[in-house]
């Protein structure tokens, strides 16, 4: 096509000619061959307005952009009103460059002419946005001081998208050797991160590039992109794999309606890993690449849900990172208003249940470069990131940094625990729930480790919770516990011993909650009320007695008579909502089976109870 031109702003036929070789070398991708060719072109006739410009655009795409401005300078200057598009053209380099006010000054020429079309004008706008935000950003900078994490996470490889477990225990990322991206950890040891390990045969692959990906709190479930696989629906799909033992299993692609045979990648998994937010180019969606969410139901993966304008844009969101408070989405954009090409950015969810108005991070985290891949530890005090433009090991290094108070998410903490047999001490696998006490909400529903019988779930501070253990043959375990003035830095640490059924066991259930002196049920009740009724259910032939406890204070017989009162409305509450009575008995014990003696508040409260016991199985 550049041949087939007769018109030029040379006569040189030198120029012409390479310029003309330089258009064949385009055509065929070889873009450091066209180069060749046009600085060849203009050193023929450095008066080649075409091709200075061509150059220039070549300069683009291999993202040097100092010397595609030079060249588009060179064009503007030797014929200012030559082509009106390399006004736009220029100040997108200068903005890469953080040329902020040369780029103004080529925007306004740009948008004085008056026949652009209006996606033209609409881009333009945009980027004058851009500057106009990158220079006062400038203005007033966030503290920002990375900190390499040093020689055992990187090395001369490109090192990437960083995720921790909610305690810190574990690290992982993706390293990228000889084009190929794998995945590796790293243990913390006595605060120390250990030297980083290749983690899996069955999820790396030699031939297929495994990245984006996300981790589950507890460290049990990885969710990550696939491209190009055999067993995929696009050309990248989403793949989750669990921690079996010490190593992971076959990875598994999670299919339809999630994955489709366009582009998803980049996962987000939730804290309590029922949502999964993801990036895809599905029809439906505002821009070219945009984010979504899908949620878990009983049969699978729902029906994926676009996050609306108040998160995507005409152009590109990426790289989610929803925080384990789940009210607090951190991604990457280059359409809105930033310091040029793609920022970091925060929303957090409204009262409403929206997403609002993204906030973009600040200069000097954000920069005229790309900023991409940020994951923030939970307990929201620093963030993970991976950049080559700070004097690191390699090319892409992973580093952290403190996050400033206005960019944390809200408090969370981690509820950490282990699941033994009372008898054989020995671990083992089994239902653990936890229950938002005031919501009647179950935020976290998972199983405990077969190997270890450990388990780990993130909770908001500021809250009370239920917890409810169970296994097939085993009495459940009842607890409740209050985050509210809980320091978020420390763990609430829990170690449980189920005891097989047998006649006389018994079980305290914690969360059952009365009004001091009545025994009307309060609604925090219904979640342990529900675990009764399906305990019952997955044991038909165990009967139960349920029993209520008072502490010594105030007259005998009403505290008899309260306790009786308080094991009837459980009775009662079962048997209405489709308990066989049969399978339950009531009694009152009043004062006279006390847990410990009654000379303080603390214990007078842990005799305060209702319990249940085994009387036949």
């Amino acid at each position: 096509m550049f041949a087939q031109q007769r018109t030029y702003t040379t006569q040189n036929t030198t120029a012409i000619k390479y310029y003309a070789i330089a258009g064949s070398s385009y055509d065929y991708r070889k873009i450091d061959d066209a180069i060749a060719s046009l600085l060849q072109a203009t050193e023929a006739d450095d008066h080649f307005i075409e091709a200075h410009i061509f150059l220039a655009d070549m300069y683009g795409i291999k993202k040097q952009y100092k010397e595609a401005t030079e060249h588009y300078q060179k064009a503007i200057t030797l014929n200012p009103e030559f082509s009106q598009a390399v006004y736009i053209k220029i100040s997108e380099t200068e903005i890469s460059l953080g040329r902020y006010k040369d780029a103004q000054m080529h925007l306004l020429k740009y948008l004085s002419y008056p026949y652009i079309t209006d996606k033209d004008r609409f881009k333009a706008k945009k980027l004058m946005g851009d500057c106009d935000f990158a220079l006062l950003a400038m203005q007033h900078p966030v503290p920002f001081t990375p900190v390499n994490m040093g020689p055992e996470i990187n090395t001369t490889d490109d090192e990437y998208l960083p995720t921790a477990t909610a305690d810190e225990s574990m690290l992982i990322f993706t390293r990228k050797i000889n084009n190929n991206e794998d995945f590796y950890k790293s243990a913390r040891q006595n605060c120390k991160w250990q030297t980083a390990t290749y983690l899996s045969k069955n999820i790396n692959t030699p031939n297929y590039n495994e990245g984006a990906q996300s981790l589950s709190q507890d460290g049990k479930y990885l969710f990550f992109t696939g491209c190009n696989r055999p067993d995929g629906l696009g050309k990248c799909d989403i793949y989750v794999s669990q921690k079996k033992g010490n190593d992971w299993s076959t990875p598994f692609d999670l299919s339809r309606p999630l994955n489709t045979q366009g582009w998803e990648s980049q996962p987000s998994i939730s804290a309590d890993g029922r949502t999964l937010y993801f990036v895809s180019n599905r029809k439906g969606g505002y821009g070219g690449y945009d984010i979504w969410k899908s949620t878990l139901n009983a049969t699978g993966w729902g029906e994926p849900e676009n996050l609306g304008p108040t998160i995507n844009t005409a152009f590109d969101e990426q790289s989610p990172f929803i925080h384990p408070d789940d009210s607090t989405l951190y991604f990457c954009s280059n359409g809105w208003p930033g310091m040029g090409n793609k920022d970091l950015y925060i929303s957090r969810l409204g009262q409403d249940g929206k997403w609002q108005k993204p906030q973009n991070l600040g200069y000097p985290i954000n920069s005229s470069g790309d900023e991409n891949g940020l994951t923030i530890s939970t307990n929201g005090s620093y963030a993970y990131f991976s950049s080559n433009n700070l004097n690191g090991v390699g090319g892409y290094d992973i580093y952290m940094f403190e996050l400033p108070a206005a960019l944390k998410p809200k408090l969370v903490t981690y509820v950490k625990g282990r699941v033994t047999d009372a008898k054989t001490k020995q671990p083992i696998e089994s239902i653990v729930e936890i229950i938002d006490l005031e919501k009647n909400d179950v935020v976290y529903h998972d199983v405990s480790s077969a190997t270890d019988g450990d388990f780990l779930a993130t909770l908001t501070s500021g809250k009370n919770y239920g917890l409810n253990i169970s296994r097939e043959g085993y009495l459940f375990y009842s607890e409740n516990f209050s985050l509210v003035g809980h320091a978020p830095t420390q763990p609430f640490i829990v170690n449980v011993a189920l005891s097989p059924i047998e006649i006389g066991k018994k079980v305290i259930l914690n969360n059952i909650f009365f009004d001091s002196n009545k025994y009307e049920l309060k609604t925090e009740s219904k979640a342990e009320l529900g675990k009764i009724a399906e305990f019952l259910t997955a044991n038909p032939t165990v009967k139960i007695e349920i029993s209520g406890h008072t502490d010594d204070t105030g007259n005998d017989q009403l505290n008899q008579t309260l306790s009786e009162n308080r094991a009837k409305s459980v009775y009662q509450y079962l048997v209405a909502n489709g308990t066989n009575a049969a399978k339950l008995v009531f009694k009152g014990y009043g004062k006279t089976q006390p847990l410990a003696p009654n000379t303080n508040e603390e214990n007078k409260a842990k005799n305060r109870r209702t319990e249940f016991k085994i009387i036949a199985k």
